[in-house]
């Protein structure tokens, strides 16, 4: 079998949409001729543990483990909370940072760049170094983000010979975050050089949207493959229902994935109809900001509303097979076109409608589109989104709301990674 280095920062038992794309691809890689090799943190700090991703790890695959000196701990001798959010990726708005918020956004942006976990590239390059060449390693992969791997990689490819592929589960410098970081123009430029760097020096990048393509097509000539997140279970069309006329969003929802005009549209029908109000029932399932549990308390949906917080893997497909609705809310900014978070593919799989709201010209839409898994609508498309409501509602009054979805098998996981095996195998 080939030998193939992977360099990733999260890994079980890490939680969230992060760790999931590698597992799964390690999962299958042997399917394809491919013996994958892990190298992570030995002592991350990750701001979600999920310990039932564990058992998915196979007891013959060989995982590398080394220390990390994490600044985040250190912070958090400061303020916990705070730093735990910036951990996650919550940054508050202008008006809404304290102080200390804005000291710790200033010292982020501008003295780890690309980002906090920068201290790990220079010991992970010496033992690296040695590693590949008693190994005979030739393939390398990294991914971020935390960017900072791909430093990792961009120090490896200067001192093999090797093939060296960058895997962009988000982009670098144009990602929404980025703008609030506070950095200083020479800040700024040093992300830029190093993105350049990465982007220009490695033999291939994949990213995962058709949008992100387009973005780095315009930053590099290297070549630039789409490869998706995908599902990894069995697509099953009888679950258990849930009784009541449940809305369900499943993941994080940060500040800016507030859309007022959902809430409100929602409201209307509470307050409209009796039938309605006694059926509906919104879930959060996932970490949520103050300002959307601000603004659903505004509307008056509180009491319609059961957040749970964030769950184990496992439990959040449970609730996406049981719900009557699949939510799914991305920020209405140009930032945010790229994006196609890793719950929309195992929304579709979980075979129940898809409601989505984000910004023009988002390559979500295209995908609910292609495969009918769903409707998407802009923040401004009031209208057509009330009456997508109702119509679900009255199909849920006829036992009747269901989706016949096709083409879903182009993003099983196990596909997916066949695509992956092809740039491996030379």
């Amino acid at each position: 079998m080939k030998k193939v280095l992977i360099i990733t920062y999260y890994w079980p038992p890490a939680g969230g949409p992060g760790v999931q794309r590698w597992l799964k691809f390690v999962k299958y890689l042997p399917e394809f001729g491919i013996e994958p090799i892990v190298y992570c943190p030995q002592n991350p700090n990750y701001p979600i543990i999920d310990t039932s991703m564990v058992s998915e790890v196979s007891s013959k695959l060989e995982v590398i483990q080394k220390p990390i000196n994490e600044p985040y701990k250190w912070a958090q001798l400061v303020s916990k909370s705070k730093t735990s959010k910036l951990s996650k990726g919550i940054i508050n708005g202008e008006k809404k940072q304290t102080i200390l918020e804005q000291m710790l956004l200033f010292i982020r942006g501008n003295f780890f760049i690309p980002d906090a976990r920068v201290s790990w590239v220079k010991p992970s390059v010496s033992f690296l170094y040695d590693y590949i060449k008693t190994h005979k390693i030739d393939t390398i992969i990294t991914t971020g983000p935390p960017h900072s791997l791909h430093l990792i990689g961009l120090q490896l490819k200067r001192m093999h010979q090797l093939k060296w592929i960058t895997d962009f589960r988000d982009p670098w410098t144009q990602i929404g975050y980025h703008k609030k970081l506070k950095l200083t123009p020479l800040s700024k430029h040093k992300h830029e050089q190093l993105e350049s760097s990465v982007l220009n020096e490695s033999d291939e990048i994949i990213v995962t949207s058709p949008q992100t393509k387009a973005i780095f097509s315009r930053l590099s000539a290297t070549p630039i493959s789409v490869i998706t997140n995908g599902y990894d279970f069995e697509i099953i069309k009888n679950s258990k229902l849930d009784s009541k006329f449940t809305l369900s969003h499943i993941g994080s929802l940060l500040e800016g994935r507030n859309p007022h005009v959902l809430w409100k549209i929602l409201s209307e029908m509470v307050n409209q109809s009796t039938e309605f109000s006694e059926a509906f029932q919104l879930n959060l399932i996932g970490h949520v900001s103050e300002s959307v549990l601000d603004s659903i308390k505004f509307f008056g949906l509180d009491g319609y509303t059961r957040q749970m917080g964030y769950v184990s893997h496992s439990e959040a497909l449970l609730y996406q097979k049981n719900t009557q609705l699949l939510l799914l809310i991305e920020e209405d900014s140009k930032e945010t076109q790229y994006i196609i978070p890793g719950k929309l593919f195992e929304y579709m799989a979980s075979k129940r409608p898809i409601i989505a709201l984000g910004p023009k010209e988002s390559d979500i839409q295209d995908i609910l589109v292609s495969t009918c898994s769903g409707a998407y609508f802009k923040y401004t498309d009031a209208e057509s989104l009330r009456i997508c409501l109702i119509s679900h509602f009255d199909a849920y009054k006829s036992n009747s709301l269901k989706v016949e979805s096709i083409g879903l098998e182009h993003y099983s996981r196990r596909r997916l990674t066949f695509k992956l095996s092809e740039k491996l195998i030379d």
